[in-house]
Order: structure tokens, then C-alpha cells, then sequence
């Protein structure tokens, strides 16, 4: 394995646990309004609950919530993944399939993200997407 690819896998399992950390302390925090308005619309997206059909009734904040535990434990997932395959000896070509499945994840979650999210999930998720498109196209 050459000196880019090993860097490139090292840099994806930290960038994906650092960002499953980083995003976690989401959960630790509330929000806080600062006028009117956004007390307003934090009580609504707290405590007003929707039927979601099926008996579910859930508050955005529910969602939002349901949503950010999905993207830390992708991020967990996928770091552990490649933590773990990388220390474990394989043959490259078993490492570039994996790299290249997680390239193309967080490449995906990644124009998401430019759509949707704000600065700290697209520098975060766009970096992750670097550095796994660069292990997988650098492993022979």
C-alpha cells in the first residue's frame, strides 16, 4: 500500500469518528431565542406534534433529533468500519471496495449536505468525501 493511500485511509477513520463526536455535542445543547419570533418558533418546533399517521405523533424537534442521531452513528459506523479493516491486514482490493462504497456515500451525503445543511456538516462531510475518494482511487 503506498504512503498516500495508508494517509488517506488514516484521515478518512479520523475525520469520520472527529465528525461523529462534533456532531454529537448537538445533543448537549439547547437552543436559545433571542427575540419573539424565535421563541415562538422554538415552542412550535418543540412542543407542537404532528400526526405522522399510524398513531405517530412526533414534533419537528423529534425529527430533527431522529435525524442527527442517524448522521453521528453513520459517521461511527463508518469510521469503526475502516478503523478496524485497515488495522486488520486485508488485501487491498477488499480496502478500495470499501473506500469506494464510502466515497460514494459521502459523496451523496455530501451534495446533500451543499443543499441543505450549513458551513460546519459540508466542510466536515466534504472532507470525509476527499480523503475516502482519495484512499480509494490510491489503493492498488
Amino acid at each position: 500500500m503506498n504512503k498516500i493511500a495508508k494517509t488517506a485511509i488514516t484521515l478518512s477513520w479520523i475525520l469520520l469518528l472527529l465528525t461523529a463526536g462534533l456532531h454529537s455535542l448537538s445533543f448537549f445543547s439547547d437552543p436559545n431565542p433571542v427575540n419573539e419570533t424565535e421563541k415562538q418558533l422554538v415552542d412550535l418546533m418543540q412542543n407542537y406534534k404532528s400526526d405522522m399517521g399510524a398513531g405517530f405523533h412526533r414534533s419537528m424537534e423529534d425529527l430533527l433529533i431522529s435525524v442527527s442521531a442517524c448522521l453521528t452513528l453513520l459517521c461511527l459506523l463508518g469510521g469503526l468500519i475502516i478503523l478496524y479493516l485497515s488495522k486488520a491486514g486485508l488485501e487491498p482490493r477488499i480496502l478500495k471496495g470499501v473506500m469506494s462504497i464510502h466515497a460514494v456515500i459521502f459523496g451523496i451525503a455530501f451534495v446533500v449536505m451543499l443543499i441543505f445543511a450549513f458551513l460546519p456538516p459540508i466542510v466536515c462531510i466534504g472532507l470525509i468525501f476527499f480523503s475516502t475518494t482519495t484512499a480509494a482511487l490510491k489503493l492498488e
